[in-house]
């Protein structure tokens, strides 16, 4: 019987694919943020994707909160929304938040904030999530997963509301 890509490797190799899958993930938003300050003029159609991400964002919450059996279709979700987010940023000028109420403007950063920052940690949880139930290490699976589940729903959940709070300062 032939061996699963899984299974030909240990762990120790699969902890260091996942945090250098991880560590190049946020490296790449973190260039895309920076490098849409050097675009200057956006393509027409690009302001389609921050709503197709609100949607993938959004989707990715709903099928969280249904449980177990949509967790492996909420990944392909959560992918497309990495595809997504990464053409946008690439392709598109930076949208600032333009509220002027000082409470608005608070409560839009401490979501943002918090959002980027557990975004950013979720990478590697959803990977080593992922890789443990893969490997059949069902109680380390568990251990992980018990904090893995709510911090990507309010990862989810946040990218929509900050969407929600920025998109009538998109120029299109």
């Amino acid at each position: 019987m032939q061996e699963t890509l899984i299974n030909k490797y240990n762990d120790k190799t699969w902890y260091f694919i996942i945090a250098s899958l991880s560590l190049v993930v946020v490296a790449a938003v973190a260039f895309l943020i920076y490098h849409s300050q050097s675009v200057t003029v956006a393509r027409p159609g690009i302001y389609i994707l921050p709503k197709l991400n609100a949607f993938l964002n959004g989707s990715v919450a709903i099928l969280l909160t249904t449980g177990y059996i949509f967790i492996r279709n909420k990944f392909i979700f959560s992918s497309s929304f990495l595809v997504s987010y990464i053409l946008y940023h690439f392709n598109a000028t930076e949208t600032k938040f333009g509220g002027t109420d000082a409470l608005e403007r608070g409560i839009y950063f401490f979501i943002l904030i918090t959002h980027i920052t557990l975004a950013t940690i979720i990478v590697p949880m959803t990977l080593l999530t992922l890789y443990r139930i893969w490997r059949n290490q069902v109680a380390h699976h568990r251990k992980i997963a018990k904090w893995t589940l709510p911090i990507w729903l309010y990862v989810s959940v946040t990218g929509v509301i900050v969407y929600l709070m920025i998109s009538p300062y998109y120029p299109v």
